[in-house]
């Protein structure tokens, strides 16, 4: 049986998010060992910490998630591009995580089940199709993940 091209982008943002990617460690690999402490630090100055990143990650999951679902322009601007960490215990930070592995999978559910022609369906309020933002959703968390690993390396 032939795998669908919503199929083959669904197993890109799983590897990218959970791991057996080509290039390296995945978002999830990547904080499986970082605390609260870690997560909430600011290394280096003007750039987001970790625990930023994650809730940014989540944000632009669920935005994409309902513009697919929705089909209705979704932004992300201020606190909502990346909500501000309130609280920095431990419980919280683990919070974060379920909250990200909660959006990233409800949007891989919906990219699993996605039929190839709504591939090509223009973004609500964008100048581009689904196909190319799934790809950049891809892009997106691993980009991040780079800052991550850097990010912990200023921690070590």
């Amino acid at each position: 049986m032939k795998m669908s091209e919503s199929a083959r982008i669904a197993d890109q943002l799983r590897y990218a998010f959970h791991g057996q990617a080509w290039h390296g460690p995945s978002v999830l690999e990547l904080l499986s060992e970082v605390d609260a402490a870690t997560a909430a630090a600011h290394p280096l100055p003007d750039v987001h910490s970790i625990w930023e990143l994650v809730l940014h990650i989540a944000a632009w999951d669920e935005a994409v998630n309902l513009r697919i679902v929705a089909n209705k322009p979704v932004s992300r601007k201020g606190d909502k591009n990346f909500p501000p960490v309130r609280d920095e215990s431990q419980a919280a930070w683990k919070k974060a995580i379920v909250h990200l592995k909660t959006t990233h999978a409800a949007l891989i559910k919906t990219v699993a089940a996605l039929p190839d022609s709504r591939l090509q369906d223009r973004v609500p309020g964008k100048n581009y199709n689904v196909y190319f933002m799934l790809h950049g959703v891809a892009q997106h968390e691993l980009y991040h993940a780079g800052q991550i690993a850097l990010l912990k390396k200023t921690r070590l």
